[in-house]
């Protein structure tokens, strides 16, 4: 264990809006220099956490800090120790990439060669400085989304949230979203990663949160999460009528389940995959049916909830 206190940490965080429970009880704590992510389908309450972390909105109960000190609505200190890239576009879309930046800046309170270091910097790190003068309203939603990431970067924040910054973004914007944000890591910058992609949270995050309802339901690296998973292989393969019988008979040696057409086959530990095999044989079912994979964070998120990660 490390002495290092957490930059955030969070005691049973709850919040809500009427009578819906966003947040119930969240507890974490993330270390400085993690890439943290947060994984859950929409409506989990990952936007509404980092709300609070960012000092936007009040929790209702339980105790929240980023680097040591109590956040709070309108906390200008939380302001200053994060940046924030929200879900949604911030720009001014009337308005050239370099007058957005220069307007955030003086909003951190930038000025003058400082503040002009700081937009040449992160138009260069975000790969849009032939663009700087380009209106944001003729950008493409990956360049509209990695200058949403340059506004958050330009006061150098120790700890930078991201919630779900890749959404309705290219391959290519997001490689290169990936790729700066690894970098900025590496520098030794926190991140916190919101996302409903376990792709995403698999190639990123050195911990992750599983979050449902509100609610973590498990943390910890990738090989620790899926170490709770009581099999070490899934087999997937159509449910059809053609399939039917041998699923029936998989029941015995395993745990048989069927999503979206999809029978998923996890063998109990010791079961040997070549009598799997003998038994496709028997029913006459090609190789070509069967699709063998070791355990997802997806496989996790079905045997935590009993539904998959996009539903």
């Amino acid at each position: 264990m490390t002495d290092i206190p957490p930059i955030v940490s969070a005691a049973g965080v709850a919040k809500r809006f009427g009578p819906v429970t966003a947040l119930d009880g969240v507890s974490l704590d993330i270390a400085p220099g993690e890439f943290f992510g947060l994984l859950g389908p929409n409506g989990a309450g990952k936007s509404t956490f980092m709300s609070l972390v960012a000092g936007i909105r009040r929790l209702d109960s339980g105790t929240l800090t980023v680097d040591g000190a109590g956040i709070s609505a309108g906390s200008q200190s939380a302001r200053r120790a994060l940046g924030l890239v929200p879900q949604h576009i911030a720009l001014y879309f009337e308005l050239s990439a370099e007058r957005n930046l220069k307007i955030f800046g003086e909003l951190y309170g930038l000025s003058g060669a400082r503040l002009k270091q700081r937009i040449d910097y992160v138009l260069d790190a975000v790969q849009l400085r032939d663009r700087s003068r380009g209106l944001v309203k003729t950008f493409s939603g990956g360049m509209q989304r990695r200058l949403n990431l340059a506004a958050a970067l330009l006061h150098e924040p120790r700890l930078l949230l991201c919630d779900e910054p890749t959404v309705g973004v290219d391959p290519q914007s997001r490689n290169a979203i990936f790729e700066f944000l690894q970098k900025l890591n590496r520098g030794g910058m926190t991140v916190i990663y919101s996302t409903h992609y376990m792709e995403e949270a698999t190639r990123l995050c050195s911990r992750v949160g599983i979050i449902d309802h509100g609610r973590i339901l498990a943390q910890g690296t990738i090989d620790e999460l899926l170490a709770k998973l009581p099999f070490e292989e899934e087999v997937r393969f159509p449910a059809t009528a053609q399939t039917e019988d041998l699923s029936a008979e998989l029941a015995s040696s395993g745990e048989v389940s069927t999503v979206d057409s999809v029978h998923r086959f996890r063998p109990r530990a010791g079961y040997s995959m070549s009598s799997f095999y003998r038994r496709t044989e028997a029913h006459g079912l090609p190789p070509r049916l069967f699709a063998s994979q070791r355990p997802t964070l997806e496989a996790l998120f079905l045997q935590l909830t009993g539904r998959t990660l996009r539903e």
